[in-house]
């Protein structure tokens, strides 16, 4: 089979390779993948600019749906042959530290993960260890992007505790702050996304598609006046950062109000230089987001089943497995929103 393999370390050395197809491990599924989405950190694969432990050559890739072909030893049977299913891209865990035990296995120290550490899902075939069945209302398409959807409620709702009521500013238009907003609506936030000139055209997608309450181009309008006077003065009780730029993160702190919730989503890739005083000045309550675990996956997949978010919406383009350096580009020049592969 074909498969977009990261066959080196250092930037680039990203290739389509012909492959043998590994036989489902103990406890894993073998799943026929149909559609697989590409996230803003195969980006930080291909340039080798992320913080997280990778292993090459390995088959890029851990955003999926697809179907259940194959199963091996000692799984637990809530899957069969022919179940329509997504899965998590945690490949293994421990299962022993007090991270696992407490069910938060996305920071187990030992947690390897596909498409860094094991071959992932942009090829025909992937296996999976921790698998979720597709409701029947939810397409393949939007079932690839409910990895991306868990991260967004991990990080809302788990980590910044979103509730009805609360202003929420969204920093960053991309499918992360897209579907981060969504998630904030979908608790009862009001949501005020940020961007700049450059994301006119996805500012305009959220206000007319997706129904965003408050689009800022923080190059043409201050977002710390909007804001303040969105909010009688106070600033946002929440902010969720999802740029992962230094600008982004000191805004962050500006717009949040004191004893306010700030969340960070976007990756850096690097050490970056911002003001940390203000976290004391106002009292803030500073977490970060990364992965996500069973609790952010089971209400992900209620959250499309129930219709009350709609994941295709943001899908712009599909492409096939042979194309994955033009969906690359395409993501470098932040042309389109989610881009699908097709194996």
């Amino acid at each position: 089979m074909q498969a977009v393999v990261k066959a080196a370390r250092g930037h680039g050395h990203v290739e389509l390779r012909d492959i043998d197809p590994p036989a489902p491990g103990p406890g894993q599924v073998q799943i026929k993948v149909e559609a697989a989405g590409v996230c803003g950190s195969d980006l930080h694969i291909y340039h080798d600019t992320i913080n997280y432990n990778i292993r090459t050559p390995v088959v890029m890739g851990h955003e999926f749906a697809g179907t259940v072909v194959a199963v091996g030893e000692a799984t637990d049977g809530t899957v069969a042959i022919g179940d329509r299913v997504t899965g998590e891209p945690s490949v293994f865990i421990c299962g022993k530290c007090d991270y696992c035990r407490g069910g938060q296995y996305n920071m187990c120290p030992e947690r390897q993960v596909m498409g860094y550490y094991h071959d992932g899902c942009f090829a025909s075939i992937v296996n999976a260890t921790f698998v979720h069945q597709l409701p029947p209302s939810v397409s393949f398409e939007a079932g690839a992007l409910t990895e991306l959807l868990a991260c967004c409620v991990h990080s809302v709702i788990e980590q910044a505790g979103v509730t009805a009521g609360d202003t929420v500013v969204v920093i960053g238009p991309g499918p992360v702050g897209l579907f981060a907003s969504m998630v904030a609506m979908a608790e009862g936030g009001t949501v005020v996304l940020l961007g700049t000139s450059s994301d006119a055209e996805r500012l305009r997608f959220a206000r007319d598609e997706l129904g965003i309450a408050h689009t800022i181009d923080v190059q043409s309008q201050e977002p710390r006046a909007v804001v303040a006077d969105l909010t009688r003065g106070y600033g946002a009780d929440v902010v969720v950062e999802c740029a992962g730029v230094a600008a982004a993160i000191d805004t962050a702190f500006d717009v949040v109000r004191k004893r306010g919730r700030v969340t960070l989503m976007g990756l850096p890739g690097r050490k970056v230089e911002v003001d940390i005083e203000k976290i004391s000045y106002k009292e803030l309550q500073v977490s970060g987001g990364i992965g996500q675990r069973r609790s952010a996956w089971e209400r992900s997949l209620r959250l499309m089943e129930t219709g009350a978010i709609d994941g295709e919406k943001l899908i712009s383009h599909e492409l096939g497995l042979a194309e994955f350096q033009q969906g690359f580009e395409m993501m470098e020049r932040q042309q389109g929103l989610k881009i699908i592969l097709r194996p």
